[in-house]
């Protein structure tokens, strides 16, 4: 597959986010079990953001210096472009999370576990689905517009779902997993499991966890194609991915209390989907360039949130100053 990614480029990514994950657990056990600030999540926000537009600064400048200055501010935009859109879809995960925490009555000390074990074996799973879609591209072309047909579809159910009120009753892997796997009905502090072999039983926490992992690969299925839209190099795909994925759990702690006054950002993100469908669908008639690409997604993003917050959703009250 046609890639920028050398081993040099591979081992400094891995290198970064290894560097990233031990910096934030080590952090996260020096503060103990405890529940996150707004303040505190809003510098993680930032520290996250930061460290992206670093990578994304230093990809720009290494591969305009090896392939050019036209190819480095291409690849620069793409991945921009491809953070950006991950950043935006993973709100969406974030709205899904808090109705997770709140159906299992998560303790807010446990959270910060639960979510970042969750984002873990997010990146492991992302990575194995972006190279196999990054392989299925390379010998299907066809598949472009499978995936952006996919898209408009995924558009335009999320926005006719926007405004409902999401539950977990009746959620088939839910269920399932409740009936065959021995579990307790309360916490046991940040232990997933009680016990030894056969008398081993699951916490709540456990549940919760396998939940957030699979919500996320119900997500990606989503947000991946919407990348590949913008490029098909995997370096640039998943690495856009990794480090957008990688700031879910500040975004979580920092919306967590303002939810109710995004509320309008769903059906934003559903037009971000369509738009990207219907791009991977022109492909090859009219390619939209990353420049356009990247400012009707901000556009779009941007809209939302402001009508979000000088419209205020019906029967909510915006705290106090």
């Amino acid at each position: 597959m046609q890639t920028i990614g050398t081993p040099f480029l591979w081992l400094v990514f891995a290198g970064v986010v290894l560097a990233a994950l031990a910096a934030d657990l080590v952090l996260m056990r020096h503060g103990g079990a405890h529940k996150v600030s707004f303040k505190e999540a809003a510098w993680w926000s930032v520290g996250w953001v930061t460290l992206a537009l670093a990578f994304n600064g230093w990809l720009w400048w290494y591969t305009g210096q090896r392939f050019g200055a036209e190819a480095g501010n291409d690849i620069g935009m793409e991945f921009l472009t491809g953070y950006l859109v991950e950043k935006a879809l993973a709100v969406d995960n974030i709205f899904v999370f808090l109705m997770l925490f709140g159906y299992f009555a998560v303790p807010e000390m446990q959270r910060q576990r639960a979510l970042i074990i969750g984002i873990i074996g997010a990146i492991v799973l992302r990575a194995i689905l972006i190279f196999a879609g990054a392989l299925l591209l390379q010998q299907f072309h066809w598949i472009l517009y499978v995936f952006g047909a996919f898209l408009l579809f995924t558009g335009v159910k999320m926005w006719r779902a926007s405004g409902q009120e999401p539950s977990l009753d009746g959620n088939p892997v839910l269920r399932w997993l409740t009936a065959h796997v021995p579990f307790l009905r309360r916490y046991h502090g940040s232990a997933l499991w009680v016990g030894r072999g056969s008398n081993r039983k699951f916490t709540p926490l456990f549940i919760v966890i396998v939940m957030l992992g699979i919500t996320d690969v119900i997500f990606a299925v989503d947000s991946i194609p919407a990348i590949f839209a913008i490029t098909t190099d995997p370096f640039i795909v998943l690495t856009s991915n990794v480090f957008a994925v990688l700031g879910l759990r500040a975004m979580f702690f920092l919306l967590q209390g303002m939810a109710d006054r995004f509320h309008l950002l769903p059906y934003g993100l559903a037009l971000v989907l369509v738009f990207i469908g219907a791009k991977m669908l022109l492909i090859d008639v009219y390619k939209i360039p990353i420049l356009l690409s990247l400012g009707a997604v901000a556009v779009i993003i941007g809209a939302t949130i402001a009508l979000s917050l000088l419209r205020q959703k019906p029967g909510h009250m915006l705290p106090p100053p």
